[in-house]
């Protein structure tokens, strides 16, 4: 039986500053050696049927590690859990993402309707994961490859939002420089320009262009995002308003909602975006 302990794999380390993924990963951690130590297994022979390392299960029994899903698969079926343990393996999962992540995940997650306008880049629901990784991987002061793998991960897990069924209504609108910059190669620009030709063409989504022959509009001083939920309630957030802070006051609100609505109204229609990034496609 092949071992895997995983000792280099980034991405799947616990992050000392996040309290609540470490009480997590200490909890799931605890409930794994207690079944172990019931189950009559010392160490070692739980990690043989595993297939893992001895020392990979040190690690997360003591919350060093954080389990992937298939660990905890495994493990239920080892130690006979009848599913108790692999019922865990989402919220863990989870855990690897920093809690502002998992915080904006969550809001994504409960909103009925999402408005995004992005004057720098790509949104990060609209990323394919290489595009992703390239941006995290140029940042300076460099983040660690563990860090790199751990960020990529988290934006790529947002996007299940586009398998939601109802699905929210979606709309974004994309400055055109943002589609002619090659983030991560040639292939990758291809993948990615791929990649938003088939979001732009689900129906619960509206994707628009802003050419930049448009002259100034009212998202000219950043990023705006609004977030609309179930119970009528909204938040918002621009970095040109409101000193970038969340707003949730109907008042400030109203205004991001006008900015955004005009910003719509000058970008290009959702057929001619969808024209213009193949076109774009054609050109590579």
């Amino acid at each position: 039986m092949e071992v895997r302990d995983e000792p280099e794999e980034p991405g799947w380390e616990v992050d000392p500053e996040d309290e609540q993924g470490v009480a997590l990963v200490t909890f799931v951690g605890r409930q794994l050696r207690a079944r172990r130590e019931a189950s009559g297994l010392r160490a070692a022979e739980f990690a043989t049927a595993m297939g893992y390392g001895e020392g990979l299960v040190y690690k997360v029994e003591s919350g060093k590690r954080i389990p992937r899903p298939e660990y905890l698969e495994k493990a239920d079926e080892v130690l006979g859990a009848g599913g108790a343990v692999a019922a865990m393996k989402d919220d863990v999962a989870e855990a690897r993402y920093p809690k502002k992540v998992r915080d904006l995940a969550d809001m994504e997650a409960r909103a009925v309707e999402i408005g995004a306008y992005v004057a720098h880049g790509l949104h990060g629901l609209l990323q394919t994961e290489g595009h992703a990784r390239a941006l995290f991987e140029a940042r300076r002061p460099a983040y660690a490859q563990g860090e790199v793998e751990r960020m990529t991960a988290a934006r790529t897990a947002r996007q299940s939002i586009f398998d939601r069924l109802p699905g929210p209504t979606l709309s974004f609108v994309q400055e055109e420089s943002a589609l002619r910059r090659p983030i991560g190669g040639t292939m990758e620009w291809r993948q990615q320009l791929e990649r938003l030709v088939q979001i732009g063409q689900l129906r619960n989504v509206t994707l628009q262009v802003m050419p930049t022959y448009r002259e100034a509009h009212p998202g000219m001083d950043g990023k705006i995002e609004l977030l609309k939920f179930q119970d009528g309630t909204a938040v918002g957030r621009s970095e040109g308003a409101f000193n970038g802070r969340p707003v949730t006051d109907p008042k400030q609100l109203r205004i991001l909602e006008m900015r955004y609505g005009i910003i719509r109204a000058e970008a290009l229609a959702p057929g001619e975006t969808l024209a213009f990034i193949e076109q774009l496609l054609g050109e590579t």
